[in-house]
């Protein structure tokens, strides 16, 4: 991958000091396991459950035994299931189908909203229905969002969603009311499996990095972390994962940038072209006037 060229700029930068508040509480976020994801979909129905989210359309494509299909903004979190053909994570390829599965392997992954470090969302916001919380992570305040819909095409995970019949922006909130009070977020309490974990970002990293070297050592090469790193497009996420294959496998984009990183050089043009075209007008006048 070729070095980012903001690395600079996002990297090791904590949201809420950036975002103006003095002396703020760790940042918190989620890693999420999916190597022990079992697809349950206990996430969903908590995250409804607590968020008054309503249930939306269940329905099967045909492709998929996944009835949620995406994330939106009646699905806050989803739970994907992805079907391969192919050996399960860690097993040798000769040995693959002698169990029965005919090398089949199931991967599944709780996806949320990213909590992005830097997030376009809150770039392109005109009436601050969006902002940064102490904790770092990103909140849609519902009763100032204006429906302008901005932020959907802004966010390059594709996250954030208008409410058919509301026209209002939602996603994740990270259980913003919860933590605010010391409790986990209701998707991370009811996970079986403890797939999703919630905590202080910075000692997420490192058990993140510790569970990879784990599956590592164990023969699955193919896991890696993704968004963990500081040091990329958008620098870091507060929500970050651990997948068996490579991000498009499980819909997510491979490097994803920004979206809004060009806006202070963009204004400076128009600001330069501004000011030349009113240079060329004043020209005008007092050549006219001459």
């Amino acid at each position: 991958m070729a070095p980012n060229p903001f690395r600079s700029l996002l990297e090791d930068t904590d949201p809420a000091t950036a975002s103006g508040y003095v002396d703020p509480p760790p940042r918190m976020g989620f890693f999420t396991d999916t190597s022990i994801c079992i697809g349950c979909k206990a996430c969903e129905v908590a995250c409804k459950e607590w968020n008054h989210v309503p249930a939306g359309s269940l329905r099967y494509t045909g492709m998929s035994y996944d009835n949620t299909m995406g994330l939106g903004a009646d699905t806050w979190r989803h739970v994907a299931f992805i079907e391969q053909r192919k050996p399960p994570a860690g097993r040798l390829p000769e040995r693959a189908g002698t169990d029965g599965s005919d090398g089949i392997r199931w991967l599944m992954a709780s996806d949320v909203c990213k909590h992005c470090t830097h997030a376009a969302c809150l770039d392109v916001c005109p009436t601050g229905a969006l902002f940064r919380t102490e904790f770092g992570t990103v909140v849609v305040q519902q009763d100032i969002c204006n429906g302008c819909g901005y932020c959907i095409p802004a966010c390059p995970y594709g996250v954030i969603d208008q409410r058919r019949g509301d026209g209002r922006a939602w996603k994740c909130t990270l259980c913003y009311d919860r933590i605010g009070v010391g409790a986990e977020p209701a998707c991370a309490k009811a996970c079986p499996t403890d797939s999703i974990q919630f905590g202080v970002v910075n000692e997420l990293r490192q058990r993140a990095d510790r569970r990879l070297a784990q599956l590592h050592d164990a023969g699955v090469l193919d896991a890696r972390l993704y968004g963990r790193d500081p040091g990329d497009g958008v620098g870091g996420n507060g929500a970050f994962f651990l997948l068996l294959d490579e991000p498009e496998v499980y819909g997510l984009p491979p490097d994803p940038i920004v979206t809004t990183r060009d806006l202070p050089a963009m204004w400076r043009r128009v600001a330069t072209a501004a000011a030349l075209l009113a240079g060329t007008v004043a020209l005008s006048f007092f050549r006219r006037e001459r």
